[in-house]
């Protein structure tokens, strides 16, 4: 499998407090369809107003999408975002759910009160397969046309948006525009490589939170029981964790593929990201390095040339931020 995108994401969705406000949204660029191709539209059923739990100010929520391809194998080449509140949406992500995910997922939403269901790192229905994302400054990244994101007849999407109140208020209706393929296309596939982040606070900070495990507890209170274990899974993951600006995790490569994109996601206190394959060795490559980095460009950046990836490989997150710049946001200064 191709493997189209990965998404090196510095802390995964809850080892930092998100907040900003005020991002620029990018205009939606419709380029030519290509051959084989036709555009679907879709949005949320109706407006969602953003409640984080025990009164925080992130809001993880997921939303059943009904392509209505019908039957018979479509392939996705390509996905734009429209996010309607941009004060209020702070990054999203898609999922593609078989006919029997997407029963799983139906009775999910029915039991919940509400519009959708809350659902932290992922879908909330097991084995969903991430197709597409959006963060400040995406917009639709086309790939070589030979190939596509499978959606078999009866598939379904699920729409996962971050929502943090401390830039805006009022709902949201967001939506899709999706690139659709009636051929028979090479699959496509994403992974996402994550790596921890451990900041302590400054010599000018101090306070409960500044304690770790107060820290854990309090991410729990304002994301959801289950988001306590993500400290420990990346411990897990990249080892003992070593408190400081930089950080990185060596992430095995589980199955061969061709790399062709990479977008790296941090938030307000990131300062640089860098992904290495192999690194310390005689093929070692750079896949992705954002020595400055901007919230507001999170961009799916294509790599000059697909780049082979076997099992056992290693690729190597590198993620640097900064505690001193809470001092200077308005939203983190609590």
């Amino acid at each position: 499998m191709a493997v189209a995108m990965v998404v090196v994401a510095c802390g995964g969705q809850a080892a930092v407090v998100s907040g900003h406000g005020g991002h620029s949204g990018t205009a939606v660029v419709q380029q030519p369809l290509r051959d084989g191709e036709r555009f679907v539209t879709l949005k949320m059923a109706e407006a969602y107003t953003p409640k984080g739990p025990n009164g925080g100010t992130d809001d993880y929520r997921c939303f059943l999408i009904d392509p209505a391809l019908g039957e018979g194998a479509r392939f996705l080449t390509g996905a734009q975002f429209m996010p309607e509140n941009l004060a209020i949406v702070h990054h999203a992500i898609f999922f593609r759910l078989s006919p029997e995910q997407a029963a799983e997922a139906k009775a999910l939403d029915a039991s919940t009160p509400g519009q959708g269901w809350t659902c932290f790192a992922d879908a909330g229905v097991q084995e969903a397969g991430w197709v597409s994302h959006w963060a400040p400054g995406t917009n639709e990244t086309l790939l070589d046309p030979k190939y596509g994101h499978p959606l078999p007849g009866g598939s379904q999407l699920v729409m996962q948006v971050h929502y943090n109140t401390l830039g805006g208020t009022g709902s949201d209706q967001s939506g899709i525009r999706l690139r659709v393929s009636d051929k028979a296309l090479e699959p496509l596939g994403t992974a996402l490589f994550p790596a921890q982040v451990e900041l302590p606070c400054t010599a000018k900070e101090s306070g409960p939170l500044c304690d770790r495990a107060a820290a854990v507890t309090d991410i729990g209170r304002r994301f959801g029981q289950e988001s306590m274990a993500t400290p420990d899974h990346l411990t897990q993951m990249c080892g003992a964790p070593a408190p400081g600006p930089t950080q990185h995790c060596d992430v095995p490569v589980e199955q061969p593929g061709h790399l062709h994109a990479l977008a790296g996601h941090m938030h307000l206190l990131g300062r640089s990201i860098k992904v290495e394959l192999n690194p310390g060795t005689p093929t070692a490559q750079t896949l992705l390095d954002v020595p400055n980095y901007d919230f507001d460009d999170q961009a799916l950046r294509p790599l000059k040339s697909p780049v082979e990836v076997k099992a056992g490989d290693t690729i190597r997150v590198t993620c640097t931020h900064d505690a001193s710049l809470r001092a200077q946001l308005p939203q983190l200064q609590n």
